[in-house]
């Protein structure tokens, strides 16, 4: 099913798989005479900027293909930063107006090996179509639930039969085996890239509470979770985060990377276990947080590393981040040892 621009669907709040933030590739194309493959994975929906041209002709925020004179279309593969169950599809043609594709399709495939090998056999691996030959608009969101629940690791995204797509966002729910971790092993629970997610906050004025868990360092202020001033005394301000696995976090990194007038001054960190259990309202008061980084001392621009501090082993499956009494955190890392 499609829905237009004003109607984003429930999926768009799931975690975006080929995002190029979680390390999403654009591999392999026909053709990108006239922009870039790469610029698919970017984020947003893409800008315009009237007088910026290349020596190939205007500059475009997407990935576009030169006018086809011959038969057949064109095509690009992409590598998803996580492998998982894909919900929904946007393909989005933001500002391309005169120069959209009219139709697209989306296949699928589970590949193991390296970028390399697939390059090299891409009609040999097992694609599966997830999305069959679709009529797109100019200058348009386009979104599709997707029904497989099958985990996919890359997408081929055909256009037919050439023109511009300006971004190409995959949402769904990482898949990880964790069956193949060690009870001892020290996992990053807080990962999207592990499957965690951030499901809710009380404010992110500034920047997407989404930031906090992306792999690498913040590349600059936008790419964390801000709070606008707050003025209340003695604010505090929070977000939490659903853990990849039921766990029990043993190190904690929380990274203010970039803030520098705008970091907290303080922060604590609790956690809760509803394995099994229905998922209530998770601002209501009467929840019974337990307490694992008591408030503690922050610095700007600072990769702050608690250990010895924590005072919980519990195992938990959310986290709350609570900062006191308001500003930006780029990223926050929770090793633990996961409970099966």
């Amino acid at each position: 099913m499609e829905t237009t621009s004003k109607q984003a669907p429930a999926f768009t709040h799931l975690l975006d798989l080929g995002a190029e933030r979680l390390g999403g590739k654009a591999l392999v194309c026909s053709d990108d005479f006239f922009a870039e493959k790469e610029n698919l994975l970017k984020p947003g929906r893409g800008i315009f900027i009237a007088d910026k041209y290349t020596d190939r002709g205007k500059w475009m925020d997407g990935w576009e293909s030169r006018r086809k004179r011959v038969s057949g279309h064109d095509w690009c593969v992409v590598q998803l930063g996580a492998s998982g169950v894909i919900r929904g599809l946007d393909i989005d043609t933001n500002f391309f107006l005169g120069n959209h594709p009219p139709f697209a399709s989306v296949e699928a495939c589970n590949f193991q090996g390296s970028a390399e090998e697939l390059i090299g056999n891409l009609d040999k691996a097992a694609w599966k179509e997830i999305l069959p030959k679709s009529p797109l608009n100019p200058g348009s969101q386009h979104f599709f639930d997707i029904e497989s629940l099958e985990i996919y690791t890359h997408l081929r995204l055909h256009i037919y039969p050439d023109g511009g797509v300006a971004r190409l966002k995959v949402y769904g729910e990482v898949y990880k085996n964790w069956a193949g971790v060690d009870k001892n092993d020290l996992v990053d629970l807080a990962a999207a890239v592990n499957g965690a997610k951030s499901v809710l906050c009380n404010d992110m004025f500034f920047s997407h509470m989404d930031n906090l868990i992306m792999p690498g360092r913040g590349v600059n202020m936008g790419d964390g979770w801000e709070t606008k001033r707050n003025r209340t005394p003695n604010n505090r301000d929070w977000v939490i985060v659903r853990l990849a696995h039921t766990g029990s976090i043993r190190k904690v990194l929380v990274d203010t990377c970039h803030f520098k007038g705008n970091y907290p001054d303080t922060c604590s960190i609790e956690g809760i276990n509803l394995e099994g259990k229905p998922v209530p309202d998770l601002s209501a008061a009467d929840l019974k947080w337990i307490t694992l980084l008591p408030k503690s001392k922050l610095q700007a621009d600072k990769e702050h590393v608690f250990e010895k501090e924590l005072n919980s082993t519990e195992a938990f499956t959310h986290v709350r981040l609570n900062i006191f009494p308001d500003g930006g955190v780029s990223r926050l890392r929770l090793f633990g040892h996961i409970v099966h």
